[in-house]
């Protein structure tokens, strides 16, 4: 089972997979190869020696061969807590601006409380998040929107936000109170890398608008945004809690919550998740209305709509 999982989670690369098994590459091409003898078929198609995809067949055995996995990491993980074992590790993947700007205070209260537990942070787009969720090799999401990406996660509402717009001090845009989406469209606009799973809320706003914006330059991570708008080469639109007062002195930060929707980042874990009692302490510093008794209680729930109910009258903290 482990040897399968390590090949699936590693881009079938069985180098990769080998080492982190701590074994051989011919040790685990063999053991793979005796369960497709076993099973009277191919898990992996090949090329040669290469692996190039899983097969239908071979998709279906990985995805029960990860869930029995887990289950028996569950076993240990429920021991551990018993015996008060505050040792582990934590995988959370999340955007650039998560892992910049808000998450850094609430990491380092949760390593003063627990030391013993590592910590993973993969940074990504919400595509790639998905991917590393599919593939099992994050414990927790932290992501913005982008929900049907994750239909195998329980996805808890942490907190509200809006973007802003950032120019250079003196720009013509930093003396109107209140900018339109007219008075954006006539500059450059720098912004976040779009996702592949829909239209953006900006684009949406221009198009309902009856507005063409000139996206010029898009990125994923809010700091680079910023240095391009400081090189004059347009108007960034960036998440709110991306604008730090000191480091960002140099720029004016205008308030766009009038241009465009409000958003809701989520933090979403794998439905039916075993989760210690780190993980639920982490989750709990995260916001006060994530708390033990809610959390278990979405967890348990078999659809997003019972767990979205469940904080229908619960009033996000905005950022």
């Amino acid at each position: 089972m482990c040897y399968l999982a390590a090949v699936a989670q590693n881009g079938l690369n069985i180098t990769a997979a080998a080492q982190k098994l701590h074994t051989s590459q011919p040790g685990v091409s063999k053991q793979i190869k005796l369960l497709e003898d076993e099973l009277g078929f191919q898990i992996f198609a090949r090329e040669g020696r290469t692996l190039t995809r899983i097969t239908p067949e071979g998709q279906q055995v990985i995805e029960r061969a990860l869930r029995i996995l887990r289950e028996a990491q569950g076993i240990r993980d429920i021991s551990k807590d018993l015996r008060g074992d505050e040792k582990g590790s934590l995988a959370i993947g999340t955007t650039h601006t998560q892992a910049r700007y808000v998450l850094p205070e609430m990491i380092r209260e949760f390593r003063s409380r627990f030391p013993g537990v590592r910590l993973h942070l993969h940074q990504g787009t919400s595509e790639q998040i998905a991917e590393m969720a599919e593939q099992d090799r994050i414990d927790f999401a932290i992501a913005t929107g982008s929900e049907q990406l994750f239909p195998g996660l329980t996805l808890l509402p942490w907190y509200r936000w809006h973007r802003s717009l950032v120019v250079p001090r003196g720009h013509p845009l930093a003396a109107l109170d209140r900018p339109s989406l007219g008075a954006l469209a006539a500059y450059p606009i720098i912004t976040y890398t779009f996702s592949f799973s829909g239209p953006s809320s900006l684009q949406v706003a221009f198009a309902r608008a009856g507005l063409e914006p000139d996206v010029a330059i898009t990125a994923r991570d809010a700091d680079v945004i910023k240095t391009y708008v400081r090189l004059g080469l347009g108007v960034g639109i960036v998440a709110s809690m991306a604008v730090d007062e000191r480091a960002d002195a140099d720029l004016t930060a205008i308030d766009a919550s009038h241009l465009f929707k409000t958003h809701t980042t989520w933090v979403g874990f794998r439905r039916g998740m075993l989760l210690r009692r780190y993980m639920l302490e982490f989750l709990q510093r995260l916001a006060p209305h994530l708390d033990r008794r809610t959390v278990d209680r979405a967890n348990r729930m078999a659809s997003p709509a019972e767990v979205a109910a469940l904080f229908e009258d619960v009033r996000l903290p905005m950022r």
